[in-house]
């Protein structure tokens, strides 16, 4: 498991995506609270600028602005301080006093005030510099007494200065960080004057953020990270292990087809359509199992040529004389016949016409005998001898069979016969194709002049992976046990009166013997219970 290419390439990828989740965390770790406080600034910017641009149009007039005026300016600022999660306070300072202990006070006045972007109610005072807008709650609602209250921003802002980071300041605003003390934490604070260019009052307004909010939202940030990154990765594990079937089912599906090939197997192809790397070296295989069937081909036929070459010289001799004398003994009974009836008609034995034409039909009959023996012979000879070349190819035997028994199929009904034929839908073999359709003709020649009885005739062909079994069944009389190993011989008749009746010259089945030793494959005959079988062999290997 650990050494196939689907593992390996899953932990490439897994160590490629973890070392990418731990880079963002660190990155998250070290700069988003900085940047968090980068975008808070830009934040409190913005609010300051949208809250002054309201107040030129809408609250630069307090004294004589309309209470609708004050409240929708009121309305405005809780709005955007509860939106943005910032503390709004907007004060006019008043001047200042003695506060009995030698130093002095700030006094102001506060127009509006929020805290953690909510309107806080305050302490009112009925004083008469409640404002324009009596005590209402927002804008105007409190004149300071002279002291900051507890919860005053500009009373904590004033009293944290000692404690102030500023973090940026222009003409307009400053921008600071504080600690406060009352509230045991850090805060950012933007104050800056709201005087415009159409105002004369003097009026100020001071924002405040929380940094441990941006801490808190940090740290929440950085642990919702890393749950999804976990999750990720171990979905990004399953899903790289699925998606990577893809890369090595192809390679092993190649792997196999060359083991196939190595087992001299080049029936199976790849058949990948992709255009990548895999889809080429799938190309380059097929090409390669093509190439080499062909050239195992040749060396088959030039390996059959050998052992034929080897075996000629010692087969010549004796072959030569009992062809003559099987030729002379065959020839002799028609060329008789001849010269009797054509001495008959050159003496006009008989004269009437039926006659003469009896003994022309006798002469001709036994021509043609003699010119289909000359021509097996001839056959029969060229197969001896080694004369046939011998092309080895790699076909269906189940679909010549097929053909040869629809092309006879005329015969079959001649005789009556039922034919059965029982084999797999495709088996490839490894044969000459005209030296089987000829020993296949002659079995079932062979079989169509001795069937009788049922008049059945079985064709068989089955293979066990190594060689393929074809049989030809045929009911009738059955072969006597001690003329079973003489039927391969030439010329050599079981019942030569019937033999005689159809024709036959029992060179049929020497000519199926000396071309299935030309291929070196077995074949036979056996009695059934009813009838005769023959059989013969093919090899459905690449090597015989």
């Amino acid at each position: 498991m650990k050494n196939s290419l689907r593992f390996k390439f899953t932990l490439i990828l897994l160590v490629f995506v973890l070392i990418i989740l731990i880079a963002n965390i660190l990155i998250s770790n070290l700069f988003l609270k900085d940047y968090y406080l980068h975008q808070k600034q830009s934040s409190l910017i913005a609010t300051y600028e949208e809250i002054k641009t309201l107040y030129s149009e809408q609250g630069y007039s307090w004294k004589e602005a309309s209470e609708s005026v004050g409240m929708s300016l009121s309305y405005s600022l809780n709005n955007i301080g509860e939106n943005k999660n910032i503390s709004i306070q907007m004060y006019r300072p008043k001047g200042y006093i003695d506060s009995g202990t030698g130093t002095s006070t700030l006094v102001y006045e506060t127009l509006f005030s929020t805290q953690s972007g909510r309107s806080e109610p305050e302490t009112t005072d009925d004083s008469s510099e409640n404002g324009a807008f009596g005590n209402t709650t927002g804008l105007g609602n409190k004149l300071t007494n002279g002291l900051f209250g507890n919860l005053d921003l500009v009373g904590d802002f004033l009293n944290s200065h000692r404690l102030a980071e500023t973090l940026r300041e222009t003409d307009t605003y400053v921008i600071q960080k504080n600690y406060i003390e009352r509230l045991d934490g850090y805060y950012i604070y933007l104050s800056a004057s709201l005087n415009t260019s159409s105002s004369n009052s003097n009026d100020y307004i001071l924002l405040r953020t929380s940094v441990n909010s941006i801490e808190e939202s940090v740290n929440i940030s950085n642990r919702f990270f890393m749950y999804v990154s976990l999750a990720i990765m171990l979905l990004g594990v399953i899903v790289l292990y699925i998606i990577t079937r893809q890369f090595t089912h192809p390679i092993l599906r190649l792997a196999d087809i060359s083991r196939k090939m190595a087992e001299l197997n080049f029936d199976t192809r790849y058949d990948g359509q992709t255009n990548d790397e895999i889809g080429i070296l799938g190309n380059s295989i097929n090409y390669l199992s093509e190439t080499l069937e062909s050239t195992l081909g040749e060396l088959k036929t030039a390996n059959n040529e050998l052992q034929r070459d080897l075996e000629k010289k010692i087969q010549i001799d004796e072959l030569r004389r009992e062809f003559l004398s099987n030729v002379s003994h065959e020839l002799k009974t028609p060329i008789a016949l001849i010269q009797g009836y054509a001495e008959g008609l050159i003496e006009n034995i008989e004269d009437n016409d039926e006659d003469r034409d009896f003994y022309c039909e006798v002469i001709m009959d036994e021509a043609n005998k003699m010119n289909t023996l000359v021509k097996k012979l001839l056959n029969l000879n060229q197969l001896e001898f080694g004369n046939n070349q011998v092309v080895m190819e790699h076909f269906d035997i189940v679909d010549v069979v097929k053909n040869l028994l629809f092309n006879s199929n005329i015969l079959f009904k001649q005789k009556e016969v039922d034919l059965k034929f029982n084999s797999e839908n495709e088996i490839y073999v490894w044969a000459d194709v005209y030296m089987v359709e000829e020993i296949f003709s002659n079995y079932l020649s062979n079989a169509l002049n001795h069937v009788s009885g049922e008049n059945i005739i079985e064709v068989n062909i089955e293979s066990d992976g190594e060689h393929a079994r074809i049989s030809v069944f045929n009911t009738g009389e059955l072969i006597p046990e001690e003329e079973i190993d003489k039927l391969w011989v030439k010329f050599y008749k079981v019942d030569k009166a019937r033999t005689r009746e159809y024709g036959g010259s029992g060179v049929g089945l020497s000519i199926v013997k000396a071309s299935l030793d030309l291929l070196g494959r077995a074949y036979g005959v056996s009695n059934k219970e009813n009838g005769v079988e023959f059989w013969f062999e093919l090899d459905c290997k690449s090597i015989g």
